[in-house]
């Protein structure tokens, strides 16, 4: 087994999911301005993921006001992303569904094991992938990335807003991307 580490500066996997309002998210396709975010989120059984989401969608406005494009994805399937959307009550996000988790993989974020019926009476999915959240430069290259082992700690949206302003007003590069030996 061995975990995928994407790097600052370098292309992402490719990432094509269907999406609740109709037809796919496909990365690359039609890029934002600026950034897609992509919000890995654990699934429609997780309250932290429904919380999180709703101020992911509270902000989408403003995201978008910066030129970021905003899907939120998962590896639940489409009647369960279905209620997800609808859960968060999603204008701004655009929500995909069906993420293999081969392609969770493939971004480097971490997958777990059905723990059985969660806080709030819903069945957790056999396997899962955890949290992540990734801006992706128009040219497919990565420029910010953070995963999660579970729910708890994630980078707040407000903040990541701040970020993007600072990064586009000062061309800001990524960092991180040395791969050299140390």
């Amino acid at each position: 087994m061995s975990l995928n580490a994407l790097l600052p500066r370098y292309p992402v996997p490719a990432l094509n999911v269907p999406l609740t309002s109709g037809g796919r998210f496909v990365l690359g396709a039609s890029p934002a301005e600026h950034f897609d975010l992509l919000v890995f989120y654990r699934g429609l059984h997780c309250p932290i993921c429904a919380k999180y989401l709703l101020e992911l969608e509270r902000l989408a406005s403003e995201f978008a006001s910066r030129g970021v494009q905003v899907v939120a994805i998962s590896s639940d399937g489409e009647e369960r992303g279905q209620q997800m959307a609808a859960k968060v009550g999603a204008r701004g996000v655009q929500f995909g569904y069906g993420l293999s988790l081969r392609s969770a993989r493939q971004w480097g974020l971490y997958i777990s094991t059905s723990r059985g019926l969660t806080s709030i009476g819903i069945e957790e999915p056999a396997l899962f992938s955890e949290p992540g959240v990734f801006l992706v430069r128009p040219d497919g290259t990565l420029y910010y990335g953070a995963v999660q082992t579970m729910p708890f700690a994630r980078p707040q949206f407000q903040d990541l807003l701040g970020a993007v302003e600072f990064a586009v007003a000062k061309d800001y590069p990524a960092r991180g991307e040395f791969t050299g030996d140390v």
